[in-house]
């Protein structure tokens, strides 16, 4: 029966958004069948393939932290940790919603200045570092590192747009980024449930 009640709840839930996104389209005087465009055909059968490809891998963490904090939740409800696991799954979806919507693009047209979206980012990026920064500290954190340093060299290449070659050569540590921030919250969660688990037994 509560399962019931769940996916009942989901869909009320996800109705009453669309009605939301629709109300926008309307005030904003805006056309509604734009909502579901289909994407751009590519031009030729590599277009922007390792763009989607980072694209589905950014899925890969907030959905695993996700169901690592669900899983949690019902095994250790009070473990300390279960608070590091939401956060990351928060900001990884976060992370998600800006690289597949182009959050940062769309403020721009309302006149807000990518520079100043990219500090934002970078300031609730700090709070988390600063708010787990003992639980990373005790994680394979190099990963996390190296995550954040790829993507930050592809943000300092995509600014800078040197000449033509610049989205490729802001792509391959965007890729590489996506890639070990995988492997970080992969582990991360493997070892929570494992230990969770342990300590049931």
């Amino acid at each position: 029966m509560k399962n019931y009640r769940s996916i009942i709840w989901v869909n009320t839930l996800s109705f009453l958004v669309l009605i939301l996104i629709v109300a926008c389209t309307q005030v904003f005087n805006l056309p509604t069948e734009g909502l579901f465009l289909p994407p751009f055909s590519p031009q030729y059968p590599t277009a922007g393939l390792l763009t989607h490809t980072f694209q589905l891998l950014c899925c890969i963490p907030p959905i695993v932290c996700a169901f690592t904090f669900s899983l949690l939740k019902k095994i250790q409800p009070h473990n300390q940790n279960n608070n590091f696991i939401f956060y990351s799954a928060l900001l990884m979806l976060g992370f998600l919603i800006n690289e597949i919507y182009r959050v940062h693009i769309i403020l721009v047209y309302l006149g807000i200045p990518k520079l100043v979206t990219i500090l934002v980012y970078a300031i609730i990026a700090f709070s988390y570092g600063k708010a787990f920064g003992k639980k990373i500290k005790a994680t394979p954190y190099m990963l996390l590192l190296l995550s954040l340093g790829l993507l930050f060299v592809a943000i300092t290449i995509d600014s800078l747009r040197i000449n033509d070659i610049s989205n490729f050569a802001e792509g391959i540590p965007k890729l590489f980024s996506g890639i070990n921030a995988i492997l970080y919250f992969w582990l991360v969660c493997y070892k929570e449930i494992i230990y969770s688990f342990s300590k049931n037994t």
